[in-house]
């Protein structure tokens, strides 16, 4: 069980948002809270204290007047943390490469092969092709739906798929990808603790599977990171954002750090 740091950037900023409350339109989130500091400095942190393994997430879209300003962001947190981020939001066969020859170990993929709903397998395997299934995160980040099901969601968590996260799912794409990272939308930015129901799914498949699970959301106290480590047997790792004083919370840093390095 490892602590994985994030960098979540949106309008040019490093920020930690409240979940589901991203649209396209007008480039609009509630923040929890909005960094004065470029996203290298929280890299360069990370590489400093040996955390490798979290994400840089874009979070506006391709065509935002924004978009720019966050991709040159992430760039440069690639760069200064060679091999030990992941990078994620709006990634494709196209632009895989660029990312992955900034310094990213990986990228993180959802919308581009979750289309209509359906998981797309030929969008699939273009990107195992041009990513590599070793370098290749698949985010299956999820919200309840009516029903109680848990769906996976797409295009910066706007729209909800046909696709329901369980040990079914996660075992079919284990063979495209080298982990998964799912955040728990329903409570991700909310500091009110982790989603059982998702955490009971991840630790179920953990427990059966070598592919590394992270899970995001939720996450407020060292209690909760307790009940990830002691529900999820050890298996499923785990980032914090809104709770971490890196961003404005109380949860330390350096205990974290030290403690799941």
């Amino acid at each position: 069980m490892r602590f994985r740091p994030c960098i979540d950037i949106h309008n040019g900023k490093v920020k930690q948002i409240v979940g589901g409350t991203l649209t396209d339109a007008g480039d609009h989130a509630r923040n929890n809270f909005v960094s004065d500091r470029d996203a290298s400095w929280y890299a360069g942190r990370y590489a400093k204290d040996h955390l490798s393994g979290g994400h840089v997430i874009l979070l506006n879209a391709a065509s935002s007047e924004y978009y720019a300003h966050t991709k040159a962001q992430a760039l440069r947190a690639l760069q200064a943390f060679p091999g030990g981020l992941q990078a994620g939001g709006g990634i494709t066969p196209e632009n895989a490469a660029q990312f992955l020859d900034a310094g990213a170990s990986h990228v993180i993929v959802t919308s581009y092969v979750f289309r209509d709903g359906r998981l797309d397998e030929d969008a699939l395997m273009r990107m195992v092709r041009a990513a590599g299934r070793e370098h290749l995160v698949l985010d299956l980040s999820c919200a309840q739906d009516e029903q109680g099901q848990y769906r996976i969601v797409t295009d910066r968590w706007q729209k909800m798929s046909e696709m329901v996260l369980d040990g079914a799912l996660l075992s079919e794409l284990s063979g495209s990808c080298d982990e998964f990272l799912v955040h728990a939308v329903d409570v991700e930015g909310k500091q009110k603790g982790p989603h059982s129901d998702v955490l009971r799914i991840l630790s179920s498949y953990a427990a059966i599977s070598d592919t590394p699970v992270t899970y995001a959301g939720g996450i407020a106290s060292m209690e909760d990171i307790e009940r990830i480590r002691r529900e999820g047997k050890e298996q499923v790792d785990f980032t914090v954002g809104s709770a971490l004083d890196l961003f404005g919370g109380n949860l330390s840093y350096e205990d974290l750090a030290a403690r799941y390095s």
